[in-house]
């Protein structure tokens, strides 16, 4: 299968694509569950294709560490082993410089881990991580950078975003020397037979542009104005990737600003407190006031959970049962797969403003839409006047 990304429409900045991988086709705006070690917390993957999940993200440094590398690749790979047909990314390990920065050492050779498993170090280079997502078989690999926090200021970020860059290279080497290998030895096993015919998708390659480093306590001015900036500065042709990004509103405006992927635990990690994702916004299931509600999660929504099960049981679930957050994460992921693809469509059929004018008047009913939100949507060029202030009968 050629890899090829194909924007098939766009409002201004705004725009939907098609993203052609190896193991499946996918369409952006999309939105990417976390399985950090193989597995979306209690969900199958039968439940995941049913809800209409086309992509999830895989930790390099999790499954690195457990179950290896080095047995996933005997196994056939991580597509095989977790039994996923459709695509994978998976991360650098790089963001475990931030998130386990007090047992990490970085220097200009690769960051040193120790292990919360065993406490034994583990130094992973730029060309390690290449080394490990290509044993472990993602569709998408993405090169290790130097992370830091987004509210650290000084000579450290500069610092990062040339050891960055320098690693950047040394990925891109890495990577080139992996495939270059493949390529011969699969010639000189096909020249048995078949003649000089190296395998052409071993060197067709989709540049993807990740938008890092967000989504870590800056405040949302700040938050939006990046990725306007860098969307403008990223070629028209490219998949662009903003990292870590998972609310609902971030990802509606990010789309409008012309990004394309996102990634979060967010859906799953607030499932298992307790709350769900509806238009509105986030509705408590443990409130007492839930306690003897009949109704659905979401009467718009037409997931498995919100046609079987009322709120007053899942209320009854959440404080005592798994069941309860298993319920809870499958109607989140639920909810964020129909967002994107209510994005997607409302881009390709060029009503993505109308589109955008409806969720904001779902969530801010009273008009108090927030300034940061009134300003990107004003750069992304589309009028949410009619969404803010008082709104008259």
């Amino acid at each position: 299968m050629a890899l090829q990304f194909e924007v098939m429409g766009r409002f201004n900045r705004a725009r939907a694509s098609k993203l052609t991988l190896p193991h499946f086709v996918v369409q952006t705006p999309m939105f990417m569950p976390v399985g950090t070690q193989g597995t979306i917390k209690g969900l199958t993957n039968n439940q995941l294709e049913d809800i209409g999940c086309q992509i999830i993200l895989g930790n390099t440094y999790h499954l690195a560490l457990r179950p290896g590398a080095e047995l996933i690749d005997e196994l056939g790979g991580l597509h095989r082993f977790m039994n996923w047909k459709r695509a994978l990314l998976t991360d650098s390990g790089g963001f475990q410089m931030v998130s386990l920065l007090h047992l990490a050492d970085i220097t200009e050779e690769g960051v040193t881990f120790q292990s919360p498993v065993d406490g034994k170090p583990m130094l992973l280079t730029p060309e390690e991580s290449i080394q490990i997502q290509n044993k472990i078989g993602a569709d998408i690999i993405m090169a290790l950078d130097d992370v830091v926090r987004t509210t650290i200021t000084g000579p450290r970020i500069e610092e990062a975003m040339y050891r960055t860059l320098r690693w950047m290279d040394r990925c891109i080497e890495e990577l080139v020397w992996h495939c270059s290998r493949r390529i011969r030895s699969s010639t000189s096993e096909s020249s048995q037979s078949n003649g000089l015919c190296p395998p052409l998708p071993l060197l067709n390659f989709i540049i993807l542009y990740a938008i890092g480093g967000l989504a870590g306590g800056e405040d949302k001015d700040s938050f939006w104005r990046v990725v306007a900036q860098c969307t403008a500065a990223l070629p028209e042709d490219k998949p662009r990737y903003v990292m870590g990004v998972g609310y609902p509103l971030d990802i509606v405006v990010c789309s409008a600003l012309g990004a394309d992927m996102y990634d979060c635990v967010y859906p799953t990690r607030t499932a298992r407190f307790g709350s769900a994702l509806v238009p509105e916004g986030v509705l408590k299931l443990k409130h007492n006031a839930m306690a003897n509600d009949e109704r659905p999660i979401d009467s718009t929504c037409s997931c498995m959970v919100c046609k079987n099960y009322s709120r007053a049981y899942i209320h009854s679930l959440i404080t005592r049962d798994a069941m309860g957050s298993q319920l809870l994460s499958y109607h989140n992921l639920s909810y964020m797969m129909r967002l994107s693809k209510d994005l997607h469509t409302s881009i390709v059929e060029g009503r993505f403003p109308e589109y955008v004018r409806g969720f904001l008047r779902t969530q801010f009913p009273k008009g108090d839409v927030p300034q940061w939100v009134c300003n990107a949507m004003e750069v992304a060029g589309i009028d949410i006047s009619p969404c803010c202030g008082p709104i008259l009968d």
